[in-house]
């Protein structure tokens, strides 16, 4: 086992109520093991590494490391950068004309004396690591790069649980409690609760399981208007259901005519592709990111869905609500944090072995907690729609799984 020297630290891709626990997680442990090993940050992700713009984990840092686990966010901060998409890095300056992005990237990891890289990402941020990782062991750099699997999605293969996802999941039902209480602010309201989740629904069906638990333990009093049934989940719709509109809205009108309000919980990723071919028909351009992603903010999904729910259900007032923005950038839950330590142990003790990877446990191996072989991480996982609580929540709020998302007209 031979001691790394320099380790270097980098997060990237969207926030997630992980970074700022697996940075001091990180800190912590090479401290606990060898405080002699040397510990960089490059701000900014991948954008920093190819700048050169880095700084020192000093050891005022290394004593209060503990206090990250307190914070949400990046502290280091984050970017999207695609290391082979080599337009976009020199259109936004991060390379000159006719460089590769990966190569300078190795020549400044080489240039600051880093052994180990740890990236703390998701699917993109690992593909990413994955590609520089290749990249260095053919051109004999002899640079270990160890990844962490951040998202909210859920959605990387094969790791059976990405980090910040529990914590996630639990914020975006706190945030949706506050905002059900906006049932009776108008009569025949509709609610639209847009849960990060671009192809896994994972996340939003795992937030309405967390928003029901506190249902679950609230009082009410039916008798003034405080009533479960009108702060209820009354549909869930992500990525991998079929889900057909007209159904669903008959079924829906009922519950409205009930309880006068509906709350629907909707992955931002359900329903694009009817959303795309209804901008397409009208001549719209589709926008794009770097990683060549639809921008789903662009598109508004959750707003699309009130319109076709809106006049099939009558409702007087539509409210559309997102939860991403509150959720992600939370600090890690007690439950996430014992799972980062965890990997961070494990990303530590494989950086001692020279073992590249991504932390997590593998779910074509068992579900051991290992160091997962780059070549078979990839993203989109999807939500598997049979796990029992979905299925148990989707029949205790009268749900049926059939149809197919339809364009309406």
């Amino acid at each position: 086992m031979s001691k790394p020297k320099k380790v270097a630290l980098l997060t990237a891709g969207g926030l997630a109520p992980c970074l700022s626990s697996a940075i001091g997680s990180l800190i912590e442990r090479y401290t606990e093991i060898d405080p002699t090993i040397e510990i960089i940050c490059y701000r900014s992700g991948y954008k920093g590494l190819l700048l050169g713009d880095s700084y020192k984990v000093t050891p005022e840092i290394r004593e209060k490391a503990g206090l990250l686990h307190r914070f949400g966010g990046s502290p280091i901060g984050n970017s999207r950068v695609k290391l082979t998409n080599v337009k976009d890095c020199v259109k936004r300056g991060l390379v000159k004309e006719g460089e590769d992005p990966q190569k300078v990237a190795a020549d400044q990891l080489i240039k600051d004396g880093v052994d180990i890289l740890h990236t703390i990402g998701g699917d993109d941020t690992n593909t990413a690591a994955a590609d520089l990782a290749a990249f260095l062991a053919k051109n004999n750099y002899g640079l270990t790069v160890i990844g962490l699997p951040k998202t909210v999605d859920n959605d990387v293969f094969p790791i059976r649980q990405s980090l910040g996802a529990w914590t996630a999941a639990e914020q975006g039902a706190r945030n949706f409690q506050n905002v059900a209480a906006e049932n009776n602010a108008n009569p025949r309201m509709l609610i639209v609760h847009e849960v990060m989740g671009r192809n896994c629904g994972w996340l939003t069906a795992a937030t309405a399981q967390e928003y029901r638990k506190l249902l679950d333990r609230t009082e009410w009093l039916p008798a003034i208007g405080l009533d479960r049934a009108a702060f209820e989940v009354h549909a869930v719709f992500v990525p991998e259901m079929e889900i057909d509109l007209a159904a669903e809205a008959k079924r829906l009108r009922a519950v409205m005519d009930k309880v006068d309000c509906i709350n629907i919980f909707v992955s931002e990723g359900a329903g694009v592709e009817a959303i795309v071919a209804q901008l397409q028909a009208k001549g719209e351009e589709v926008p794009r990111d770097a990683f060549g992603h639809i921008k789903l903010d662009a598109i508004n999904p959750g707003k699309w869905f009130g319109e076709q729910f809106a006049q099939m259900i009558g409702a007087e007032k539509t409210l559309v609500q997102k939860s991403g923005y509150f959720a992600r950038a939370s600090a890690a839950n007690v439950e996430d944090i014992h799972l980062i330590k965890s990997c961070a142990d494990l990303a530590v003790e494989c950086a001692f072995r020279g073992e590249s990877g991504v932390i997590g446990h593998d779910e074509d191996q068992g579900g051991v907690l290992r160091a997962i072989e780059f070549p078979r991480i990839k993203g989109g996982k999807p939500f598997n729609i049979d796990t029992p609580w979905f299925t148990e929540m989707l029949a205790a709020i009268g749900q049926p799984k059939g149809g197919k998302v339809a364009v309406s007209h």
